[in-house]
């Protein structure tokens, strides 16, 4: 059942779709169908088609989420290798900076030795 795949509450989505616990135990049990307005909303609730929901045909939840799940680890570890190299950048640049400005006081402080 989606709603027990996503770990919705009977209550908690009755709530979300404006409607019974009984209208929803009603929909689960095969006694009555939802409209439409309500079948788009627990489709893109449970992120499966509203064919899904009324035949059970097609990726239903949690199929596919270890592909998924795969391909979201794959894209944070490259936005991760981004951040890093970015980050290796301004510290290069940092340091650069900072060796200059040393650079710069100790000169600085070299001329007013000598003048005194």
């Amino acid at each position: 059942m989606a709603r027990d795949a996503a770990g919705i509450s009977l209550e908690t989505l009755a709530r979300q779709l404006g409607v019974s616990e009984e209208t929803m135990l009603a929909w689960e049990s095969d006694r009555a169908e939802p409209n439409a307005s309500a079948l788009i909303k627990m489709s893109a609730l449970f992120d499966v088609s509203p064919a899904w929901l009324m035949t059970g045909s097609g990726d239903g939840p949690g199929e596919d989420s270890d592909e998924r799940a795969l391909e979201a680890v794959r894209n944070e570890l490259s936005r991760l290798r981004t951040a890093y190299q970015e980050i290796g950048r301004l510290i290069e640049t940092t340091t650069s900076q900072l060796e200059r400005l040393d650079h710069q006081i100790r000169l600085r402080n070299l001329s007013k030795d000598v003048a005194h």
